[in-house]
């Protein structure tokens, strides 16, 4: 999708949908941004995270400017436990895959689930 296009209806449904599950799955805070950023990225992306407040240690965000053609991906201390440098470079190198083949939905929804995958289930006690 070129920069500055909107996102549709389904699109949103699907990156939502997306979302919803790899928290629920895994118990961490998935969030996404997508849209320009100021310079530089890591900085903007960790802003971002921090923002999340409360939700930060377990946070794990993914931000995507594709006007710059970059993306970051930041976790807290909880999430960057289960979610290392190398399992966040593995899930972006296959977004950036993705993205390069013109799908910026499929390279986020991918992303998302290979990271929930990746950082396993919450065990919930009843």
């Amino acid at each position: 999708m070129p920069s500055g296009d909107g996102f549709t209806d389904a699109q949103v449904r699907e990156m939502s949908q997306a979302l919803s599950s790899a928290s629920r799955d895994t118990g961490l805070h998935f969030s996404v941004f997508v849209g320009p950023v100021d310079r530089p990225i890591r900085t903007y992306a960790e802003r971002l995270h921090a923002a999340l407040g409360d939700s930060a240690p377990a946070g794990v965000l993914i931000c995507v400017s594709p006007g710059d053609r970059e993306m970051e991906i930041v976790t807290g201390a909880e999430s960057g436990r289960r979610l290392n440098d190398r399992n966040c470079a593995l899930a972006a190198m296959s977004m950036a895959s993705t993205f390069s083949g013109g799908d910026l939905v499929g390279g986020v929804v991918t992303g998302l689930r290979m990271m929930a995958d990746i950082a396993g289930r919450v065990h919930v006690e009843q």
